[in-house]
This record gives C-alpha cells, sequence and structure tokens, in this order.
C-alpha cells in the first residue's frame, strides 16, 4: 500500500491496482501548488466531511476519473443530485469492493458545505485492503473515546491524525490517540496550511519518540509504503 500526501487533509492511496483520494483540497493550497489534479488516478474519494478545504476539488476529480463517491448520505445525495456515481453511508456502515472495505466511524468535529447547508455527521474511515493492510483515516477530529473501539476489531498497521490544534486535535491529543486505537506509527495531517493550525514539527515528533512512537510528516507530494 502506497500513500501520497497530497498537503493539509488530502490523500491518495494506492493498492492492488485501486487508486482511491482522501478528502481533496488541493487547487486551493498554496502549498500544494506543484500536484496537477488533472494527473490523479481515482477509483474512488473518500469524504469525510463537507468542509471546503475537504472537498474542493471532488467534482473535478470525480469529473476527470469517474470516481465512486463514498460518503455519509448527506454529502453522498448532494453530488448524486449532480449526477455524480456516489455510496451513501453512515456511522458504523462498511462499504465493501473487490479490493477494499472502509468503514465509516465516528469523528468529533462540525460539517456543513462552503454555502452553510447540512453536511451531515463527520466521520473517518477504517479502510483495510483486502491484501491485509489496515489504516485509519481520523478525518477532521477531537480525541475520543470511541477511537477505543477501533483495535477491537482491526490491527491498524498505521493511524492517520490531524495534529495541527485549533480545528482538530493537537500534538498532545494525537499522542492519546495512537493509544486509544493502539497504533504506534502515525501518519499526521491537517498542520501547517493556515497560520492557526501551524506546528513545531520538530517538537511534535519528538514528543511522539518520548513515548517510544513514530510520527511520520511527509512534504507534500511525498509517499510512504506499508
Amino acid at each position: 500500500m502506497k500513500i501520497t500526501f497530497l498537503g493539509h487533509a488530502s490523500l491518495h492511496i494506492e493498492f492492488d491496482g485501486t487508486n482511491i483520494i482522501v478528502d481533496p483540497f488541493i487547487s486551493g493550497n498554496s502549498l500544494a501548488s506543484h500536484i496537477d489534479i488533472s494527473t490523479l488516478k481515482a477509483d474512488y474519494i473518500l469524504v469525510t466531511h463537507a468542509h471546503q478545504d475537504h472537498i474542493l476539488d471532488v467534482e473535478t476529480i470525480a469529473k476527470n476519473t469517474g470516481a465512486t463517491i463514498v460518503s455519509n448520505y448527506e454529502i453522498a445525495m448532494h453530488y448524486g443530485a449532480k449526477d455524480f456515481n456516489v455510496f451513501a453511508m453512515n456511522h458504523g456502515g462498511t462499504y465493501k469492493t473487490a479490493t477494499f472495505s472502509a468503514k465509516y466511524v465516528n469523528a468529533i468535529h462540525t460539517s456543513s458545505f462552503p454555502d452553510g447547508s447540512y453536511g451531515g455527521q463527520p466521520g473517518g474511515f477504517v479502510l483495510t485492503s483486502k491484501s491485509g493492510k489496515s489504516i485509519y483515516i481520523a478525518g477532521d477530529t477531537a480525541l475520543t473515546y470511541d477511537m477505543k473501539l477501533i483495535p477491537l476489531q482491526t490491527q491498524l498497521d498505521l493511524a492517520i491524525l490531524p495534529i495541527g490544534d485549533t480545528f482538530t486535535m493537537g500534538i498532545d491529543d494525537a499522542v492519546l490517540a495512537s493509544d486509544f486505537v493502539a497504533c504506534d506509527k502515525v501518519l499526521g495531517y491537517h498542520y501547517d496550511s493556515f497560520p492557526p493550525i501551524k506546528i513545531d514539527q520538530a517538537e511534535a515528533k519528538q514528543k511522539f519518540t518520548d513515548r517510544h512512537k513514530e510520527l511520520i510528516l511527509l512534504e507534500v507530494g511525498g509517499s510512504l509504503e506499508l
């Protein structure tokens, strides 16, 4: 499984011939100006919630690729009304394909479209490939005790957690979140894109190291392999 950081909370995940884009906010992110969204491959687009910094490029990528948009009921219906391919789900539900499953799990945040209309309840995804790799994509969330439910069913290879504070949990809560999900390998995201979520990267990594954990902070366009 190859995971590429596209900036902010945007990811490209590739495995077993499947391409997934998560929360595409690329064209509006100056830190991702070198990413050409017209070249991105996508069979599926996973959307955690409806805020603009997570959906800005959904329609463009879906038009370019024909990808199926997978999200909560309200978001899926929003895009379905525009004739995109969608799959609607809600918390606790699992979307299954020939190559992966994606379970929609709780997040504590808000969710509205840029025009202020309701975007359903926010969530995250536990993504498991048929080859056996499992990752937790937290989306925008505070630390929540519900995270403790994840390792009761799934042994994670990677937790992808927001670390920018202000709008989501910060570093200290992310360290606790890694305890809750029983995963010591963490990819940080949702940081540095805007002034309110700027972090001290060295300090953040040290806090994980002090707990014998690994915090990975990729350059925009950088990748890791599981």
